[in-house]
């Protein structure tokens, strides 16, 4: 654990590789259940006796799959455990109607205080505790939520109090007599026994090392975060257009929008963890007037692919993307890292894609992308730019254009996003030319065609998968036009990539300045 989410420890979320005791490999929520599930069904055809155990918080169960999960499981008749941590806590506040009815007359000890307290009463005239047994599922309808999960074909046990251990591993082993599917409700309270956490949810949540004694010091940065120049220029865009409305899928903290939610609350969208939901949602605002802006980390738009281009890219309408955490993402780990968005997005029609080198041209695009009529997406990574001076007034950039920001001779570095500045200290060494590209698609053809006449050796540089990513839609271009000439791509190579520094990892990849510079010296050698 000394190691915890660095380079050479353990991950931050369980690893079948990593421990048999890691039965499943997760990070996203709302999987469990239907996880469970299926080793339910396993342990059935096998003939294997055992015991299959979801657990998932009340966040998580706002998404469609977990409710996908229990439709089925209700009818599957396996030996299914469903146990929901009831925190009353997600990454951002819980939001919706499931969390409303979960919070509704209880803080989840209310129903089990009072009905210990009714058996002790009635205890003592058999006949009417047997009534009021029978009565009991009418009451647990009113009272509790139980009904809920009754209907989908689960028996409902609950609400307990999840740090009274007695009661719990008294409930468990009592469960484990039972067959078919059973959901337990148990209330906790997020980081109870640990002031600092209890206190502070949203700062603990998904920590590394840190001295106990004196909890998280939050880091104040000298220069602002990506994040922040988004959630600036979205209070920015809103002041000046009323038809913008912020869309996030319970990310309110970690993509930028707290300060939104508070100067626009009639305007700010938390749909909680349905990123599905949240895309479709933003598409039928667009269908009626309103410009939603999206904003959702690389690896969750992930799963509302289908959702992107069916019911935005096809019907061709006006949502932006705000693309965090693109790239590697440091101590999350390959399951949160943005390694993917470029190849994913660029082979979808008229979606607009563009990668700022730095804050202020993530500023610029930001504006960009509002101006079109159609679907466009802006990638920026985690943390801090270089620190350049962001213009307060903004102007659109010309689409599908780059920018040569270097001139030299034989070699050409074509930089998609931020790994410009290292690529800028790499052309002073060989004196080559280096041009910002700013946009993946639409590709600047007519400068990859011109640069490559004028160069014998042309290099792609991208934070993305290399397979389909930015560098592959140049090799497209210049084979549609007829163009040879030798090209060398660098990026993420073809593999999920551990945890570690966000620095290292880079320089693990070639990516940084000596990396890149070794690479093209290879390549001239060849």
């Amino acid at each position: 654990m000394a190691k915890l989410r660095m380079k050479g420890g353990v991950a931050g979320f369980p690893r079948r590789d990593e421990s048999e005791y890691d039965a499943f490999g997760t990070a996203h929520s709302s999987t469990s259940i239907s996880a469970a599930l299926g080793m339910a069904v396993a342990s059935r055809l096998g003939e294997v006796t055992r015991r299959a155990i979801a657990i998932i918080g009340d966040g998580a169960m706002s998404a469609g799959m977990a409710f996908e999960a229990l439709n089925n499981a209700g009818v599957m008749d396996a030996n299914l455990l469903v146990i929901l941590n009831d925190n009353d806590m997600s990454i951002s506040p819980p939001v919706g109607a499931l969390n409303n009815y979960l919070a509704k007359l209880m803080s989840g000890r209310f129903y089990a205080t009072a009905r210990r307290a009714g058996e002790k009463v009635l205890g003592v005239v058999p006949p009417v505790l047997e009534l009021a047994r029978r009565a009991e599922e009418h009451v647990k309808g009113m009272m509790t939520p139980g009904t809920l999960f009754e209907e989908f074909g689960f028996n409902y046990i609950g609400p307990i109090d999840g740090h009274d251990l007695d009661v719990l591993l008294a409930t468990l082993n009592n469960i484990k007599q039972l067959d078919g599917p059973q959901f337990l409700h148990v209330v906790t309270r997020k980081g109870a026994g640990y002031k600092l956490a209890e206190d502070g949810p949203i700062l603990y949540h998904g920590v590394g090392k840190f001295d106990p004694a004196k909890g998280i010091v939050a880091k104040t940065a000298s220069k602002p975060t990506y994040t922040q120049v988004f959630g600036d220029w979205l209070c920015d865009m809103a002041a000046s257009d009323t038809r913008l409305i912020g869309v996030t899928p319970a990310m309110r903290e970690g993509s930028g929008l707290v300060r939104f939610s508070q100067e626009y609350p009639n305007r700010y969208f938390d749909v909680g963890i349905a990123e599905q939901h949240a895309v479709t949602f933003a598409a039928g605002a667009a269908c009626d007037g309103l410009k939603p802006v999206v904003a959702i980390y690389s690896t969750f738009l992930q799963r509302a692919y289908d959702q992107l281009i069916h019911d935005v890219a096809i019907q061709n309408l006006p949502v932006v993307f705000a693309i965090d955490r693109a790239g590697l993402v440091g101590a999350d780990g390959p399951t949160h890292a943005g390694s993917f968005d470029l190849s994913y997005l660029r082979c979808i029609p008229n979606i607009t894609v563009m990668v700022p080198a730095d804050e202020n041209e993530c500023r610029q695009m930001l504006y960009t992308a509002f101006q079109l009529n159609t679907p466009s997406a802006v990638r920026y990574p985690r943390g801090s730019g270089i620190g350049v001076k962001i213009q307060k007034k903004m102007n659109a950039l010309p689409i599908g254009r780059g920018e040569i920001r270097r001139s030299g001779n034989k070699i050409a570095i074509l930089v998609f996003g931020t790994l410009l500045f290292p690529c800028l200290d790499v052309g002073e060494v060989l004196d080559a030319t280096v041009v910002n590209m700013r946009f993946v698609k639409p590709l600047d053809d007519e400068l990859v065609s011109d640069l490559a006449k004028t160069h014998e050796l042309l290099v792609t540089v991208e934070e993305n998968t290399i397979m389909g990513g930015a560098g592959s839609a140049v090799l497209e271009s210049l084979m549609a036009r007829g163009v040879i000439v030798n090209v060398l791509q660098l990026g993420l190579p073809d593999s999920f990539l551990d945890q570690g520094d966000p620095v290292q990892m880079l320089a693990d990849c070639g990516l940084d300045k000596a990396g890149i510079l070794k690479s093209i010296q290879a390549k001239l050698s060849d």
